[in-house]
């Protein structure tokens, strides 16, 4: 396994993630020895959703206005229908998750976490999957979508749903150990 000492790596969530999604990418990468930071638009707590309902709160380690891309190695997209929807009407979120694009860093999303790839405007051309009901939704923003697993184009990880998470976990460790790709932009 990929040491990742040294890198630290955002995941940016709000109420209503799917827990899985930022739970598990979380334990991968501190498994891998990243410090892995959730942040979000308060400081507190954010509630996550499982099984078609609430579920556990997790702690918010920063927020928003206190970071910036220069902070981070890479940045985590949970998905969930709640979260993303909410942080793409946020624009300091999809400033955020464009800035990563803009200097050439590692970004994971799942499920329907993409929604922040495409309010960004950094699909234009890029292999991606996402959950299945917003294909169209990438497709219109310019990517090339397909049904896999998880998909990755120059440092942008992608994957589909929970089932594929230990697959888009390995890729996330793979990328952050990998650094900056130079064809990561926005």
């Amino acid at each position: 396994m990929e040491n990742l000492n040294k890198k630290t790596v955002a995941i940016l969530a709000t109420n209503g993630f799917e827990e899985s999604e930022l739970r598990e990418p979380k334990k991968a990468l501190e498994n891998a020895g990243a410090d892995v930071h959730i942040v979000s638009l308060e400081s507190g707590e954010i509630k996550s959703w499982s099984d078609g309902n609430w579920s556990q709160s997790y702690k918010v380690d920063k927020t928003l206005s206190e970071v910036d891309q220069k902070d981070y190695n890479a940045l985590v997209l949970p998905g969930g229908q709640i979260n993303p929807d909410i942080l793409r009407n946020d624009k300091n979120a999809v400033s955020f998750v464009k800035s990563f694009f803009d200097n050439h860093k590692p970004v994971a999303a799942i499920c329907h976490g993409p929604w922040l790839l495409a309010e960004a405007g950094v699909l234009k051309g890029r292999k991606i999957t996402s959950y299945s009901s917003i294909k169209t939704d990438m497709i219109n923003a310019g990517a090339n979508w397909v049904d896999e697993e998880v998909v990755v184009d120059s440092g942008l990880v992608t994957s589909r749903n929970p089932d594929d998470l230990p697959a888009f976990n390995a890729k996330i460790v793979e990328e952050v150990y990998e650094g900056k790709h130079e064809e990561q932009t926005a």
